[in-house]
């Protein structure tokens, strides 16, 4: 991999004037404030560990239950806030980003490693989902209906929750915060942002954003801290009433699993395994452009990447050969550099991870064709793998089951459409998959065949927008969906309404009007 790799940028802009890194604190009711514990615990660079990126408040239980009473205490008043307000601080927000763009985007690649172009559409879905949120804010449509009964009125509206938890994930450290903030925020929720801990500088700079923008104080509260015990005090204190998470399956049903000894609302996006499906018919060429960008793209560090590439037997080989070509050219490092492709992951755990799942795949028996390793060499300070593809996968391997959350993929040859629509399907999850064919009749059964809430046509399992529903069916989630109008009925309740003014009692299914 030698001749694909770039060095890593040693750009430290995120300093202090004496080379020191920042520390950051928990934002709660207002104010800026450092951790009950008084403890830090730094966010660095995942393409050069060497740098860190700022000191972050290490939380305890005690922090916790202030945000949360904060939020409890200025919910009535949000509450009563009229939503086209509300929506106007949002619209502010989204302004604010957009003029900022640039500046968070070079942030993410530094906290998360995504390369720059990536990292100006993560910033770029937050400017999105905040716009058509605001939006929201003069419809959050409820509906009327019919009585049975003479001089009655009935309607259904939407009420706040209240206080609403949300547990967000580091790979797409804005666009994750905004699909849960905004909504919760435009349907009158107060919020306790908890982010991950390896990307908390991203999620603070949205909030940051929030705040100038208008919101007033406790609405919006910001804490970081481990995953485990901040996200299990936040889903256990007795005054959240809804928890939205974004993370894996395993602790996803942790998590619903309280939940639901409580019941509490909870909005679950997990795991998956997807794949891209090219068929005897499907372009080869525009199929594994796809591929690449699917498998490779955020370093296959997106629960929507395509882990899976499922090819005809008849174009196999041809397949093979041009996907081949298009990864050796992929060149490796920091995302500041234009001519990179494939940023590190994002930590050295999860490095160690992904590499052990490559040695799984060749003791599984699966044909290693391209990359496998670690990068050392100039590389090292930094957590890079080289974009890996195994061959001849069979659909019940490991490699071809499980999630591996990182720049590995596999390839795997059937025979025709029924067995490419039963390997497709065939993993416990089902978030997204897609199908290259130019018969339209295939395309339109596919549609309807594949078991998943994302379905591609033509495209790469990868590139959701924000004005549909994102989530998925099996392990990949417990039903909700985020963004679009759906996102609204994950952080509201319905609320059914009849008003009598006939003045005297009618009593429903019993006196009816006789005809």
């Amino acid at each position: 991999m030698s001749s694909t790799v770039s060095k890593v940028s040693g750009d430290k802009t995120n300093t202090g004037n004496n080379g020191a890194a920042r520390t950051y604190d928990n934002y709660i009711d207002g104010k800026w404030q450092k951790a009950e514990g008084g403890k830090t615990f730094p966010s660095l660079n995942p393409a050069n560990n060497n740098e860190i990126i700022g000191h972050f408040a290490a939380s305890i239980e005690a922090d916790v239950d202030k945000a949360v009473k904060a939020a409890a205490k200025a919910f009535p008043a949000w509450k009563r806030t009229p939503a086209p307000h509300r929506g106007e601080i949002l619209l502010k927000a989204a302004h604010l980003l957009k003029e900022r763009k640039e500046e968070l985007a070079t942030l993410m690649v530094k906290e998360m490693g995504k390369v720059l172009k990536e990292a100006r559409g993560d910033v770029q879905e937050a400017i999105d989902m905040a716009e058509y949120m605001a939006g929201e804010g003069r419809r959050l449509l409820g509906h009327t209906v019919p009585s049975e009964l003479r001089d009655k009125f009935a309607m259904a509206v939407r009420a706040p929750i209240g206080v609403v938890g949300l547990i967000t994930p580091w790979n797409f450290p804005m666009a994750i915060p905004s699909w849960k903030l905004f909504p919760a925020l435009i349907a009158g929720n107060t919020v306790v942002l908890k982010p991950a801990s390896d990307t908390p500088l991203c999620a603070l700079k949205l909030v940051e954003i929030v705040i100038e923008a208008g919101i007033p104080p406790g609405v919006v509260n910001f804490i970081t801290g481990p995953g485990g015990k901040m996200g299990m005090a936040l889903v256990d204190h007795p005054l959240v009433k809804a928890i939205s998470i974004t993370g894996s399956t395993e602790v996803g049903k942790k998590v619903a699993g309280r939940c639901g000894e409580l019941m509490k609302r909870i909005s679950c996006e997990l795991g998956g395994k997807n794949a891209i499906c090219v068929m005897e018919d499907g372009d080869v060429e525009l199929a594994a452009e796809g591929a690449v960008w699917g498998a490779f793209g955020t370093a296959g560090q997106r629960c929507t990447a395509a882990s899976r590439i499922i090819i005809h037997k008849k174009r196999y080989e041809e397949f093979k050969k041009v996907f081949l070509a298009k990864v050796k050219a992929l060149r490796l490092g920091s995302g500041l550099d234009p001519n990179v492709a494939v940023g590190p992951v994002i930590n050295k755990s999860q490095l160690k991870s992904i590499n052990d799942y490559v040695e799984i795949g060749k003791k599984e028996g699966a044909t290693l064709l391209y990359g496998g390793n670690i990068v050392a060499g100039e590389l090292e300070s930094g957590c890079f793998h080289e974009p890996t593809i195994f061959a001849d996968v069979k659909a019940n391997m490991r490699i071809a089951q499980e999630e591996i959350f990182g720049p590995v993929t596999a390839l795997i040859p059937v025979n025709d459409y029924a067995e490419a629509i039963e390997v497709a399907n065939g993993t416990p999850y089902g978030l997204s998959l897609s199908m290259y064919t130019q018969d339209v009749n295939q395309a339109f059964r596919a549609m309807d065949d594949l078991e998943s809430g994302i379905v591609y046509i033509n495209a790469p399992t990868i590139g959701a927008e924000i004005q549909l529903p994102f989530g998925g069916v099996k392990q990949t989630g417990n039903g909700h969906r985020e963004a679009g109008i759906t996102a609204i009925d994950q952080f509201t309740e319905w609320k059914s309404i009849y008003v009598d003014y006939s003045g005297r009692l009618q009593k429903a299914q019993i006196d009816l009007p006789s005809k």
